[in-house]
């Protein structure tokens, strides 16, 4: 791999060496000696590896030594890891007591003879090679360094997102200008135009194409925008597949290409859209003009954005003249390296290293990509001298080429410190515009031992993450997308960091496709990304003996605003079995092979396996016998219990197997316990507890499976006792459990920060979560028998909880039962003050629906004493609310968004949600009763909120005209009125709206005309009528009645499907995205398909469909 890799190679083999363990086996086993002398001699080697690593750039010999090294040092290694697994093997052995036979003849005198035999033959061999390569050392004059020099903690920068926001772009305003005009421009002959940006790697292309797609005129003006990055190959079907999920969120349900194109001309025909198509290397006109066909149905004006490094690309795709891309100018180049050089990117006041660093800046050649690399670079480097040896003694010695900065980001690679080389050439196994998730690349890191601290209390995972986010300082990765929370969640590499990753690599990391012949004996590390690949490794075996990672990839397409995941091992059912020959193999990564039924019986064989990725992996009947042999796992995300074997059925692993695995950390998901119900002793075995390192824990049994009766639940209850797990857990959910109390285990404080409890149909006791001093997000779902959540005053004023979902609590009363029992008619609060609370969502909840507010019962005070800090409020099927009070509405404060879906008795006024609401700038109502129109009760005056800028009226049956009050709501930017049958005409004051951008009008079909006051909307960007059949024939482009008052409107869409499972859908991801919901999470809040809760809702508003 990287060169930096083997002075980190030789620091694990003196460890290793020195280990305890393995002195023991080397006296067990006859050569103590030899290994204490491959000791001295790696550590001789080790000395002199970083500044022969430095002079190889310059020396062919050198070069040629390092190679040999690396051969030799990689034989060594795998010796010990031979040795390593011996004693994995030996640990295994001696633990089970069912394997006292094959001990006994483990620890023979004669098979030891043998075997120390056999193994001091192979260090002697291997010490002896080293010695010779060693004794070359001498001619080349290396100098000795004992400490390798972590640069960049002597200067860290104060603020890490300093830099790396891609909206700070420097210098090209001007070509955003005049992108942009060339994309606004409706004077074109063609109904698609075609404009390439053709420059050199590096110079910006794929930045400017950022900067422009994301422009707010141009998001405006297209009513449809699509990203994809091409790359290599150019693929049509796999560019339609693309095109398809960046349109639909959603991936293709079929790969036959007559299905795509169907679906894709489905998408964008009729619609004005933009698509950029960037990194485009094929100049295969036929290939181009298949594409441009299926392109060629949306609305005159429609535009495709290419970049590309080819004038022939350019030539063959575009109707118009290129855009070709310069560098920046001086000043700018200047600009943009002083920001990276520099802290908070302010110039030096020594003006000698001003002199040196403009001397450098123009060596970049005017090219962004190398003026980033080269100013990370500087920035850790301290004093003028440092500056002045690079640009005299490393810049110089540079061969330039024309247009080629490769040689300039080899010497940024060059000054990596080793512990960064070695992660980075090891992301050479993601291809090209991969979205690499950050955990991900950590767990891999360490898989293969890169992660090192001076301080032995660190956690693994924040070393990894302080690697990644050096790389990123450094500027070899970008296009990070973060969380909701703004954590770091996935990123990429540019195309030409990414050739440098696998220059650097070598053979070492391959990504096979379908050809096996790329596998040497030299390969240690593969990312499969094919089924087809996948079935060669029986024949790749041979030369893949050395193998340690094994990935299956799930490309990640690249998009500008969401990752799209299209799944290509579907159809992958079962694995080869010769893989568990893999006896070095240390991660294997099968996330998203959803078609997978079962790993190899003999995957126990994978003895040094450290990293099992099983995400995704729905498929799973249960896991192999015997996993409990892997007891070097650290990652096993999921675990599956299945039916108690018959006589005649393979053995299944069971709860049991868990027992050895120690080292497990991250999550852990067992699924399928109530196969375990009638055995409630084996999870004692399981030893969860043990598990200090876990962080997050799924206990789930099938909901369908308990029958209620005493022995279930008592089954149950004893089963989840016996799964007590550490005090170091953050993140617990129990789903399907049929007992009727929590073990006591769940009630002790702990450092829990999640908490879900879902599909638990007979539970009615629930822990008090004042106990838990850093919980910060509850769900509680489908617990048909739970009517209270505390049976004491329990005191929530300092607790820090952020999100409480309550959903399908169809007995649930209230928080906290007490002596004398709050009802309704004591008119005092069901719930305690939640003083942090920033999310609520309250679903189907019928006996908390007379807290909220009914003519029969009406309420006089809040149901909650203080939401003060809410800020998104979700009112879900409470069918019996039909007014929301004054109380409580006077308390929400800082609330911004408020979403009441399906409370079908409900009728909304929005006086007083103005009016009290002031923080309010999202309303969406779905399937109420009425708006109100009369809005002249007192008490209706006000301020009202200051940001509102969107609402959506969908499903209101009842709805003849617009709330007067909107005419007083002039920040309003989006309205959405769907599925009204009722109304009959929008009101003449809709031109006071003057701030409304978008506006969408969707079957309504008794509105039959559009005001004149729409002539007013001189802001309004988007207009969509769709499925109002009366007034789409008064909207028809150029001869319509209406036309002349809305001809002033860029983007006017008239006719088509309405949406609304889409427009749905759109609002559950959101709710996902606030709650933080990992997918796992997600089921058990939503236990049947997304799509099945999108039909649920959908079928509210039915009637007004047919």
């Amino acid at each position: 791999m990287a060169e930096g890799v083997l002075f980190k190679t030789a620091e694990g083999m003196i460890k290793s060496l020195g280990s305890p363990a393995l002195q023991e086996l080397g006296l067990l086993w006859g050569f103590k000696d030899e290994l204490q002398k491959l000791g001295k001699t790696v550590s001789t080697i080790k000395n002199v590896l970083l500044d022969a690593e430095e002079k190889q750039a310059r020396s062919h010999e050198v070069r040629d030594w390092l190679e040999k090294l690396k051969d030799a040092m990689y034989d060594a290694d795998d010796l010990l890891d031979d040795y390593s697994t011996q004693l994995l093997r030996q640990q295994v052995m001696t633990r089970d007591k069912k394997m006292a036979k094959q001990v006994r003849i483990f620890f023979s005198k004669s098979n030891q003879l043998v075997y120390g035999i056999k193994m001091g033959h192979r260090i002697k061999a291997v010490r002896a090679r080293l010695d010779e390569i060693a004794d070359d050392k001498i001619k080349f004059g290396f100098t000795e360094r004992l400490i390798v020099t972590h640069e960049f903690e002597h200067r860290k920068r104060e603020d890490t997102h300093s830099f790396v926001r891609e909206e700070q772009v420097i210098g090209r305003d001007g070509e955003k200008k005049a992108v942009s005009e060339l994309l606004l421009d409706s004077n074109v002959e063609e109904n698609l135009s075609v404009i390439p940006i053709v420059g050199i790697g590096g110079i910006g292309k794929t930045t400017l194409a950022q900067y422009v797609f994301n422009d707010d005129e141009v998001k405006r003006h297209f009513e449809l925008r699509l990203w994809v990055c091409v790359s290599h190959p150019f693929d049509v079907k796999t560019i339609v597949a693309k095109l398809i999920e960046s349109a639909t969120k959603k991936r293709p349900e079929s790969l036959e290409m007559d299905l795509l194109q169907s679906q894709l001309r489905a998408e964008i025909d009729g619609k004005l859209y933009l698509l950029v198509l960037d990194d485009v290397w094929s100049g295969n006109r036929s290939t181009w003009l298949n594409l441009e066909t299926l392109l060629s149905g949306g609305l005159k004006g429609s535009k495709v954005l290419i970049t590309t490094r080819s004038k022939r690309v350019a030539e063959i795709t575009g109707t118009m003249s290129p855009y070709f891309l310069g560098g920046l100018s001086e000043s700018n180049s200047w600009n943009l390296f002083k920001r990276m050089a520099f802290k908070d990117g302010e110039e030096p006041k020594n003006p000698k290293l001003v002199e040196i660093g403009r001397d450098i800046v123009q060596k970049c050649a005017q090219v962004p990509l190398a003026l980033r690399c080269i100013g990370s670079l500087l920035y850790f480097k301290n004093s003028e001298t440092d500056w002045l040896y690079f640009k005299n003694l490393e810049l110089y010695k540079i061969t330039e080429q024309e247009n080629d900065i490769f040689p300039i980001l080899k010497l940024s690679y060059d000054h990596l410190p080793s512990h960064l080389k070695q992660c980075f050439a090891f992301c050479s196994l993601f291809p090209k515009g991969y979205g690499i998730e950050m955990e991900v690349l950590i767990h891999l890191w360490a898989a293969q031992g890169f992660l090192h601290s001076s301080y032995g209390n660190r956690r693994l995972e924040d070393i990894g993450r302080e690697y990644f986010t050096d790389l990123l300082w450094r500027s070899f990765f970008q296009d990070v997308q973060r969380d909701i929370v703004g954590e770091i969640d996935t990123c990429k590499m540019h195309d030409l960091i990414h050739d440098l990753a696998q220059s650097v690599a070598g053979e070492e990391c391959t990504i096979l496709y379908q050809d096996g012949e790329k596998i040497v004996e030299r390969t240690r590390h593969v990312a499969f990304h094919s089924s087809d690949s996948l079935l060669n490794i029986p024949a790749l075996l041979p030369k893949a003996y050395k193998m340690r990672t094994l990935l299956l990839q799930i490309p990640i397409l690249p998009g500008l605003d969401d990752e799209l995941n299209v799944n290509i091992a579907e159809d992958i059912k079962l694995l080869p079995a010769s893989m568990t020959k893999l006896q070095n193999l240390q991660t294997l990564r099968l996330d998203f092979c959803c078609g997978l039924k079962e790993l190899p019986k003999d995957t126990r064989n994978l003895i040094s396996l450290r990293h099992l990725g099983l995400n995704g992996c729905n498929s799973l009947t249960h896991m192999p016998h015997g996993l409990g042999k892997l007891i070097a796992l650290q990652t096993l995300p999921l675990y599956i219990l299945g039916k108690k074997k018959s006589c005649l059925s393979k053995p299944k692993g069971g709860l049991g197997d868990l027992d050895g695995l120690d080292e497990l950390r991250g999550l852990l998901r067992i699924k399928g316990l109530e196969h375990s119900r009638s055995s409630p002793s084996e999870a004692e075995a399981a030893n969860l507890e043990r598990k200090r390192q876990l962080q997050s824990l799924i206990l789930e049994w099938n909901p369908e499976s308990g029958d209620g009766s005493d022995k279930a639940i008592a089954n149950d209850e004893q089963l989840l006792q016996n799964l007590q797990p550490h005090l170091n857990l953050k993140s617990l959910t129990i789903s399907g459990y049929a007992g009727v109390a929590l073990s006591s285990w769940v009630s002790l404080p702990s450092n829990l920060t999640f908490i879900q409890i879902s599909n638990c149909k007979w539970l009615q006791h629930i822990p008090p979560f004042h106990r838990f001093p850093f919980l910060k997000r509850l769900l509680l779902t489908n617990l048909s028998e739970l009517e209270y959540i505390s049976n004491d005053g329990s005191d929530m004023s300092s607790s820090p909880l952020k999100i409480l979902t309550l959903h399908d609590l169809p007995k649930m009363r209230g928080w906290r039962k007490t002596r004398e029992t709050v009802t309704v008619e004591h008119h005092l609060p069901l719930f305690p003050s939640f003083p942090s609370l920033s999310l609520l969502y309250i679903k189907n909840c019928p006996m908390m629906s007379l807290a909220l507010g009914t003519k029969t019962t009406p309420s006089s005070s809040s149901p909650f004493s203080d939401l003060s800090k809410l800020k998104y409020l979700y009112l879900v099927e409470l069918e019996e609310v039909e007014y929301l009070p004054l109380e409580w509405l006077q308390n929400l404060t800082s609330l911004e968004t408020l979403k009441i879906w399906n409370c079908s008795k409900m009728q909304i006024s929005l006086s007083p949600l103005f009016q009290h609401l002031t923080s309010l700038e999202n309303l969406s109502i779905l399937g109420c009763k009425e708006l109100i129109s009369n809005d002249n009760e007192d008490g209706a005056h006000g301020l009202g909120p200051t940001r509102f800028g969107h609402l959506s009226i969908v499903g209101v049956l009842n709805l003849v005209s617009l709330p007067r009050k909107l005419k007083d709501v002039t920040t309003l930017q989006g309205l959405q009125i769907m599925y009204c049958p009722s109304l009959v005409s929008l009101p003449e004051w809709i031109g006071d709206l003057t701030s409304l951008q978008e506006l969408e009008v969707v079957n309504c079909p008794n509105l039959t005309s559009l005001p004149e006051g729409m002539r007013r909307l001189t802001s309004l960007r988007r207009l969509r009528i769709a499925e109002c059949h009366r007034l789409e024939v008064r909207c028809v482009q150029g001869t319509g009645e209406d036309w002349p008052k809305i001809a002033h409107v860029p983007n006017f869409h008239n006719g088509g499907d309405g949406h609304l499972k889409e427009w749905i859908a759109s609002q559950t991801r959101q709710y996902v995205e606030v709650c933080q919901l990992e997918q796992q999470q997600f089921d058990h809040v939503f236990p049947s398909s997304s799509e099945d809760v999108v039909d649920k809702v959908a079928h509210f508003v039915s009637p007004s469909l047919h």
